[in-house]
């Protein structure tokens, strides 16, 4: 079954839910925001989206701008940044049993339902 990670105060998160809703399969939502992610968790999905984890920050929130910008960090210490900070997360994210995607555009979502289909 799919899981999408999803924060439903973001534009993009809910439209990545509509999506999945109009596809009519099964998914799990995750609002991450409520029960945040472990680290292990977190290091198991950058594996699946196949990705660092600095590269799923989302820069344009303020604690990011006012505390991270311009400083450099491993990928450990990205995330603990980012268990700490959940908000930095972007989303939706859609996970499958082997692979994960960032929805973002939408149809994005669609390479991780034909894998799970």
């Amino acid at each position: 079954m799919l899981k999408i990670y999803h924060n439903p105060q973001c534009k993009k998160s809910r439209a990545g839910l509509e999506y999945l809703k109009g596809k009519m399969i099964e998914f799990e939502i995750v609002e991450y925001l409520k029960v945040p992610l472990g680290e292990e968790e977190l290091e198991k999905l950058f594996v699946k989206l196949n990705v660092k984890p600095e590269d799923m920050v989302r820069t344009q929130e303020e604690y990011f701008k006012k505390n991270l910008k311009g400083k450099k960090f491993n990928e450990h210490e990205w995330i603990r940044i980012i268990v700490q900070n959940p908000r930095l997360l972007k989303r939706p994210i859609i996970e499958g049993r082997y692979k994960a995607v960032w929805g973002e555009p939408v149809e994005r979502i669609e390479e991780i339902i034909k894998k799970a289909g």
